[in-house]
């Protein structure tokens, strides 16, 4: 049976929320991102790319290429409301999701087209989200991951695209290899400089010499070339979480000590967010008094994996939680709802002085260990 794989994407989605939000910006070369000269933009449209702007270059580069561009510093908070409206419509459509990152999904459909057309229901499902979030949205159907999320791409702006397995080949021979999803700059400069530029080049290499160049990543590139990708939908659910908590040697009331010790965790679990590409859009806090009762407070929050914003949001938890004046024996800190993705660092107003010590901090911690540095404020305190 051949697997049916639906990818969604939202186009330019910060962008596309921000015309949203304010109409009068429909058509301009907008971007999402830093106002400075230091800062970069995150997300662009479709008028913008235009100029060769592109996501991640710095903003005085963007305002060279194009001086009229419009920047917007972005609120992650209304990007992560759309991103939960869409991500609700979808499951309560379909079978298997995979939430993959904040703007985009997987499909499961293997086996349903005995019940109605999978390409029947995609372009349905399309047209819900886009009657009732009023953002527009590309798909791909085809029979893995990559082959989908390569046609979605293709078929951009707005846009559908089915690839049957017949098709798959002939779809995929003449495109660029920087189609491939996970060919960054580097790999495409050393494919380049082989003479590969094209995926039916690529083809023509035979695996074991993919594999004496790129190691396993060649392996993986050369079967994504030839349209293999036996990765799973992997279904999405909210209980993803990551967290950490402490008991105490004894009972304790010393509140300075207890915050610290929080911030402490939230900076373990921040960095192990950056460290596996992933932001958090939820975090708990839990505290357990002396006579067993446990109080737990949850919020909601925009996407992100900031120990600055993540530390405020679990003080401010943990004093909602804690409104006596009893001993605590334990406080634990969970982050959930998690979802691939890098910090949008200039969506949170966070200064480069700031953004530059977090970088310089996960260096040490990825050479020496995730305990080799951290912030005074944050020690844990021994309890």
């Amino acid at each position: 049976m051949d697997k049916q794989v639906i990818h969604i994407d939202l186009d330019c989605f910060f962008v596309a929320v921000e015309v949203l939000k304010n109409s009068s910006l429909k058509g301009l070369p907008l971007a999402v991102g830093g106002n400075s000269d230091r800062g970069v933009v995150t997300s662009i449209s479709y008028e913008a790319k235009k100029f060769g702007i592109h996501g991640g270059m710095p903003t005085r580069m963007a305002k060279q290429l194009c001086p009229q561009l419009t920047i917007i510093k972005g609120n992650m908070d209304d990007y992560s409301k759309y991103s939960h409206m869409v991500t609700e419509i979808i499951k309560d459509q379909a079978p298997v999701v995979e939430k993959a990152s904040i703007d985009e999904h997987y499909i499961d459909m293997t086996g349903m087209d005995k019940y109605f057309g999978t390409m029947k229901f995609a372009k349905e499902l399309r047209g819900k989200i886009i009657n009732e979030t009023g953002l527009p949205i590309s798909l791909g159907l085809s029979v893995n991951k990559t082959v989908s999320k390569i046609a979605t791409n293709e078929c951009k702006p707005n846009g559908e695209l089915q690839v049957v397995q017949t098709e798959v080949q002939p779809f995929l021979n003449p495109l660029s290899i920087k189609k491939i999803p996970g060919v960054g700059d580097a790999t495409f400069i050393k494919l380049s400089e082989m003479g590969v530029r094209k995926i039916h080049t690529l083809v023509e290499i035979p695996r074991e010499m993919m594999f004496r160049i790129m190691g396993q990543n060649g392996i993986t590139l050369w079967q994504k070339a030839n349209g293999i990708d036996n990765s799973p939908v992997i279904p999405y659910r909210e209980s993803k979480s990551i967290g950490t908590q402490s008991t105490f040697e004894a009972d304790s009331i010393n509140i300075e000590m207890i915050r610290n010790l929080i911030a402490g965790m939230v900076t373990e679990l921040a960095y192990e967010l950056r460290k596996q590409r992933r932001l958090t859009a939820c975090i708990t806090v839990t505290i357990r008094y002396a006579n067993f009762e446990t109080i737990t407070q949850q919020a909601k929050i925009g996407y992100t994996s900031l120990d600055f914003f993540l530390i405020r949001k679990a003080l401010e938890l943990f004093d909602k939680a804690y409104d006596r004046r009893m001993l605590l024996r334990l406080v634990g800190v969970r982050l959930s709802h998690l979802v691939s993705g890098f910090e949008q660092i200039d969506l949170y107003s966070t200064n480069e002085e700031r953004y530059s010590l977090y970088q310089a901090m996960d260096k040490i911690r990825n050479r020496f260990g995730p305990k080799a540095i951290s912030l005074a404020s944050s020690m844990k305190i021994k309890l």
